[in-house]
């Protein structure tokens, strides 16, 4: 039995830009969804991570999604601002950038923390990802953008 969570997403226009701590970026290839799986993990999740000291997010996005997925060209926008918040970061709520990709090339996948990717029809179900009270809620979010042009 799957337990309830208390993680709470939410969406945003726009926050300050120092409280970004994150970049996420949906992406898409060939019409079909990228993922990636982290080396320590069997599951699933879209490209992104932290937000290093003095990086801009828009670098922070196109440097995680080329650091686990070897995207080599693409076109990069952002979406909206996202946070977390619940017992994941202990009751505060932290921010990140959410984006979408539509990657064009691959080179090789760098020597870094991410084992595989894939390119799926579908997103994956919820149990088959590593952050699965969150990942869902942006990847419809992403749709939504999309859809809305």
């Amino acid at each position: 039995m799957k337990m309830k969570t208390d993680t709470v997403v939410r969406f945003y226009e726009t926050v300050d830009p120092s409280l970004l701590k994150y970049a996420v970026i949906v992406a898409r290839s060939g019409g079909k969804w990228v993922l990636c799986r982290h080396r320590d993990r069997h599951t699933w999740e879209v490209p992104g991570g932290h937000r290093e000291p003095g990086e801009e997010i828009t670098q922070a996005a196109r440097r995680e999604l080329y650091e686990e997925t070897g995207a080599a060209r693409f076109s990069l926008s952002p979406v909206c601002v996202y946070g977390v918040s619940g017992s994941i970061n202990h009751g505060t709520e932290n921010f990140g950038m959410l984006f979408f990709a539509e990657i064009e090339d691959f080179g090789p996948l760098p020597p870094f923390e991410i084992a595989e990717t894939a390119l799926r029809d579908e997103f994956p179900a919820p149990d088959c990802l590593t952050y699965p009270d969150i990942q869902p809620q942006l990847f419809r979010r992403v749709l939504r953008q999309i859809k809305e042009g």
